[in-house]
């Protein structure tokens, strides 16, 4: 008997381009719309859901693909944001204001590099640690960062001030002035669209989560990627096949923080300041969230669990606050607070009834699902047997 091997092609079909046309037109159009008809905070909350994404698409790294439980990932983003707005500062002195447009681009890559080599220096006294254990040290380790950054080390952070420091500003990025100014039109009296800061950072934010999309699907197709996915179902297993456990370890925790730190410099200049407020703890298990409810290890489940964690509760509290949902501060206020009970019992109902997450991967599909895997089995073994008893046959024959 012929048994043939089904493998799923990365090509994409006419039906599956048509949606992603579909979902390209849905992105660029419907922020402008919502800055035409003057709903400004939803292009900003759309801004801050694009941020969550890349973050959640570079935990995944570390959670989904290597198997590595990171409650300190939040330190990424701060080490990102931090850096690169210090370096942006002595870009400004040494080069004069004139570079100010292209402080922003300038400082990517070095605040990437920051985050990477805080990802090692994670990495390396953790490589012995799993499970529970590997959990507690990174979320000491995120907590060690905030409060160096409270205290004002080396009197680099301004600390709980914040930077930039009084008397200074973070730059506007390049073209932003020249879109404000140009990018203006109406339609009707109900349309009035200009150009804004929020929605400059929506499609900067739009851009670099299609960057990490494309790099974490060639991740995932890679020598290294399979690396991980041997590593976390048996380090012992993968380490008796050649595979190097400690190299692929930091690969994994410095690819991660590379998307953390770019993530954290791009809200810097999103939001013109930056401070400790921003990376508690809650941001790590916010992120954390986004990864298991949506599915670890999916590009999709990334994006909708930012959506459900990230933007509905901004998305209510905004409408709120422009008198669209008829609910006074006090009731709004109550909504972001309860927000956190929400989460919980979301949490518990998922690992319940649907471990694998909302829109997993196929891969985690299968080894979150032990039924399917059994039938699978099954299946392989009636294969086998009916193989086994053809060769027989011809044997007697």
């Amino acid at each position: 008997m012929d048994i043939r091997t089904k493998v799923s092609s990365r090509k994409a079909t006419t039906k599956q381009k048509i949606i992603y046309a579909l979902i390209a037109v849905f992105i660029v159009l419907v922020p402008v719309i919502f800055q035409g008809i003057g709903q400004l905070f939803l292009v900003r909350i759309m801004g801050v859901v694009g941020l969550y994404v890349m973050l959640a698409l570079g935990l995944n790294i570390v959670v989904g693909f290597a198997g590595l439980l990171d409650l300190g990932y939040i330190a990424f983003y701060a080490m990102g944001a931090y850096v690169g707005v210090i370096v942006g500062d002595v870009m400004l002195k040494t080069f004069g204001a004139s570079f100010g447009p292209w402080v922003y681009f300038a400082s990517l890559p070095i605040a990437a590099l920051a985050a990477a080599a805080t990802g090692i220096a994670l990495g390396t006294p953790v490589l012995r640690l799993r499970g529970d254990y590997l959990a507690i040290v990174t979320l000491g380790f995120g907590e060690i960062v905030r409060i160096l950054i409270t205290n004002d080390v080396f009197g680099l952070t301004n600390g709980p001030a914040g930077l930039p420091r009084s008397g200074q500003s973070i730059p506007e990025p390049f073209g932003l002035l020249w879109l404000r100014e140009h990018a203006v039109f109406s339609i009707g009296d109900n349309f009035n669209f200009q150009f804004s800061n929020n929605l400059y950072w929506y499609f900067i934010a739009v851009l670099l989560c299609l960057l990490t999309i494309f790099v974490v699907r060639r991740l995932d197709d890679s020598r290294l990627g399979r690396s991980w996915t041997a590593m976390r179902e048996d380090e012992v297993a993968a380490a008796s096949v050649g595979i190097n456990i400690t190299t692929a370890k930091l690969w994994a925790f410095s690819l991660g923080a590379v998307w953390g730190g770019v993530a954290g410099l791009t809200f810097a200049n999103f939001q013109q300041f930056v401070s400790p407020e921003s990376f508690t703890f809650m941001e790590s298990v916010f992120v954390v969230c986004i990864v298991v409810l949506g599915g670890m290890g999916s590009i999709p489940g990334a994006i909708i669990g930012a959506i459900a964690i990230q933007g509905i509760p901004e998305l209510i509290r905004g409408l709120a606050q422009s008198g669209i949902l008829p609910l006074d501060p006090g009731q709004a206020s109550l909504v972001s607070n309860y927000r956190y009970l929400v989460f919980g019992l979301v949490m518990v109902i998922m690992m319940a009834v649907r471990p694998q997450g909302i829109w997993p991967s196929a891969r985690r599909a299968m080894e979150l699902h032990p039924d399917d895997e059994k039938i699978q089995n099954e299946e392989s073994q009636s294969l086998w047997e009916a193989e086994h008893k053809t060769d027989t046959a011809d044997h007697d024959l």
